[in-house]
């Protein structure tokens, strides 16, 4: 077995989503949003990556966006320390389809639709994120 290739970006670099995201959409609206994301996934050619049941994906997914956005701590209670690249590395993710990843996300903003006074910052973090799961 080869190396795991890792990002030379490194671990990502910026803040977390703000909270102000959480506070202006609610648990349900994060939740909303995680499940058009995983909609969109679930059409996309990275199908195949992902659960059968892509619904308790997005409300895995959720759980850490809101936790991760200053909410409750729902995820670390559920799964315990996110520890996100060690989770993700069992699976193939290359730079094709972590691209796939973010634009689904993207999609999932203007369906929601995604609060713009926040939308470039929550980008910049999907993007650094995404990156850091990179492995092949």
């Amino acid at each position: 077995m080869g190396e795991t290739f890792t990002p030379a970006s490194g671990p990502p670099q910026g803040p977390p989503p703000d909270p102000e995201i959480l506070k202006e959409l609610g648990e349900e609206g994060v939740r909303r949003l995680l499940d058009l994301h995983y909609g969109n996934l679930e059409q996309s050619s990275i199908r195949g990556m992902f659960p059968e049941n892509m619904k308790a994906s997005a409300e895995k997914s959720a759980d850490f966006f809101i936790q991760s956005m200053g909410g409750k701590p729902y995820y670390s209670q559920k799964y315990g320390s996110p520890r996100m690249r060690a989770r993700h590395l069992p699976f193939t993710i290359t730079e094709g389809s972590r691209q796939i990843w973010v634009d689904c996300f993207k999609r999932a903003m203007d369906e929601l639709p995604f609060p713009e006074k926040y939308r470039e910052k929550f980008l910049e973090y999907l993007e650094s994120f995404s990156a850091w799961m990179v492995n092949a």
